[in-house]
C-alpha cells in the first residue's frame, strides 16, 4: 500500500480483513486500529481472556498515523513538564514524564514477546542547536545531557553544529511493521478486527457501522488524526497535517560523515518541528510540518501530498547534511494528519461507558501504549498507578468554530515559520514564537 514508505516495506499481507458483517454484541468495542486501538485491545485481552473486543477500523489496521510517522518512540508528551506541573502538581508531572520513558522499553519489550520485528533501536534522541538562538534554547530545555558542538557532532555529523542535548529514552522503529504485527498479536489473543468497517455514528453503548451495530457496555475512540470526521468530532481534535521524504540507501561513506551510528533519532531547536532517523536499511527518513490545516477539518488523501513542502523538506535534509551524495534520491513521499487537541494536552478517560484516548500532537508512538495499559485498567475498573496519572480525565476545550479555527491555526504555522526565518537574520529570539508558544503546551 502506498501511503508511506513504512507501509510499503512491511512484510505482510496488506489484503483487508472481512468486515462486520452484521449487529453484533461485545463487551468491548473500539474504534480505530492503529496504535491506541490495538494496544487497549492488547492489554484488555491479556488481562481478561474472556472479553469479547471488536476492534473496527475504516480503513485497514495501520492505514493512519499509526503507520505514516516518523518511527519515534519516545517519552515526548505535547504538552510540556512545566505547564503539567503548573495543572497538576510537580510530582504528578514527575509521575508522568517516568511512566512515559518506562513506556519506550515497554513498547520494545511487547515487541520481541510477541515476535514482532519493527527494527528497534533504541540509541536516545539528539536535539541539534545551529544556531545561538537555539543553543539557548538547549541549554533551558528539559533533556537531561547537553552536549558541546563536538559531543553532538559526534552523534550525528550535520552542519553548523553548536551543541544540543539528547535524551537516552527514544528508540528508532519501522512504525508500521509495529502497528501490523500488533494486529496480528491481538487476534492470536481472541480479539476480532473488522476492516473497512467505517464507523458512522456513536451514540451511547454503540458503535454504528455500514454494516451493522455494535452493541458493548464500552466503547473506545481511539481514532487520533480521524476524530474530526466522525459525528460530534469535528471540534474535539484539529487534524494537522505532518509530511516526511525518505532516500534511497545511503552509501558507506556518507554514514562515517552523518553518524547516527546508534540509529539516534534526530532534531533541532528550530520553532516549525522536523525529524528524522536513520533507518535499519540506510535510509534518511526525515519529515516536518508546514502543510496548511484545511477548513472545516478536512481529512482527505489529497492533503497527504503537498509538493512544496516535500521540496522545502529535501532542502531542509541537504543543509543539515551537506554530504549527502548528490545522486541521493528521494524515493518516497508522503503524509497524513495529526490529533491535536486546543490546549496541546493529550489525555485519556472513561466516562459512563465511553473511553478516549488521543491529541497526541505526533508523540503518540509511545505514549499510545500508556494510553491503552491506562485504559485497560480504567475499562477494568482497576485503580492503578497508571490511572492517577495527570492526563487521565483531563478535558481539553473545544477548538474555535470556522471560519476562526482556519484563522488561527494558519496564523500559528505561518509564525513558527516566519519565526525561524527571522531568528536566523537577527540572531535574536523571536517575541511572536514565544507568546504563540505559550498556546502549544508551552
Amino acid at each position: 500500500m502506498d501511503v508511506s514508505f513504512w507501509m510499503s516495506t512491511v512484510d505482510d499481507d496488506l489484503t483487508p480483513r472481512p468486515p462486520l458483517p452484521g449487529d453484533r454484541d461485545v463487551d468491548v468495542a473500539i474504534v480505530g486500529a492503529g496504535y491506541t486501538g490495538l494496544w487497549t485491545a492488547y492489554y484488555l485481552a491479556k488481562a481478561d481472556p474472556s472479553l469479547r473486543i471488536a476492534v473496527l477500523e475504516k480503513q485497514i489496521a495501520g492505514y493512519g498515523a499509526s503507520g505514516r510517522n516518523g518511527g519515534w518512540c519516545s517519552s515526548l508528551f505535547p504538552a510540556s513538564a512545566a505547564a503539567i506541573a503548573r495543572r497538576h502538581g510537580r510530582d504528578a508531572a514527575l509521575a508522568l514524564r517516568h511512566a512515559l520513558e518506562d513506556t519506550v522499553d515497554e513498547v520494545g519489550r511487547v515487541a520481541e514477546a510477541e515476535g514482532i520485528d519493527c527494527h528497534w533501536a533504541k540509541g536516545g534522541s539528539l536535539t541539534l542547536a545551529r544556531t545561538p538562538v537555539q543553543l539557548s534554547r538547549a541549554r533551558a530545555s528539559d533533556d537531561p545531557v547537553l552536549l558541546t558542538a563536538a559531543e553532538a557532532s559526534a552523534r550525528c555529523g550535520a552542519s553548523g553544529v553548536l551543541g544540543g542535548t539528547w535524551t537516552p529514552h527514544c528508540a528508532a522503529i519501522h512504525p508500521a511493521r509495529l502497528v501490523r504485527g500488533l494486529a496480528r498479536a491481538v487476534e492470536r489473543l481472541g480479539v476480532t478486527v473488522y476492516e473497512h468497517t467505517p464507523v458512522i455514528a456513536l451514540p451511547p453503548g454503540e458503535a454504528v457501522t455500514a454494516h451493522g451495530r455494535v452493541r458493548a457496555d464500552v466503547v473506545v475512540r481511539a481514532t487520533e488524526g480521524y476524530t474530526a470526521t466522525l459525528p460530534r468530532g469535528r471540534r474535539v481534535t484539529a487534524p494537522i497535517y505532518s509530511l516526511m521524504i525518505a532516500t534511497a540507501p545511503l552509501p558507506p561513506s556518507f554514514w562515517e560523515t552523518a553518524g547516527l551510528a546508534a540509529r539516534e533519532t534526530f532534531s533541532d531547536y528550530r520553532h516549525m518541528v522536523i525529524y528524522g532517523q536513520r533507518t535499519a536499511d540506510d535510509r534518511l527518513a526525515f519529515g516536518g510540518r508546514g502543510a496548511p490545516y484545511h477548513f472545516g477539518s478536512r481529512v482527505s488523501p489529497l492533503f497527504d501530498r503537498d509538493e512544496r513542502v516535500f521540496a522545502a523538506l529535501a532542502a531542509t535534509l541537504r543543509d543539515l547534511f551537506p554530504a549527502l551524495p548528490p545522486d541521493a534520491a528521494v524515493t518516497h513521499t508522503w503524509g497524513g494528519p495529526l490529533g491535536v487537541a486546543r490546549d496541546w494536552h493529550a489525555s485519556v478517560g472513561l466516562d459512563r461507558g465511553f473511553a478516549w484516548a488521543g491529541g497526541y500532537v505526533g508523540d503518540g508512538v509511545g505514549t499510545s501504549n500508556l494510553a491503552g495499559r491506562t485504559l485497560a485498567d480504567l475499562i477494568r475498573g482497576e485503580s492503578t498507578a497508571l490511572t492517577r496519572l495527570p492526563w487521565v480525565g483531563h478535558r481539553s476545550p473545544r477548538w474555535e468554530p470556522e471560519p476562526l479555527r482556519w484563522l488561527g491555526i494558519n496564523a500559528g504555522l505561518t509564525t513558527m515559520s516566519s519565526a525561524d526565518a527571522a531568528e536566523s537574520r537577527s540572531g535574536r529570539a523571536s517575541r511572536r514564537a514565544a507568546l504563540f508558544s505559550r498556546l502549544l503546551g508551552g
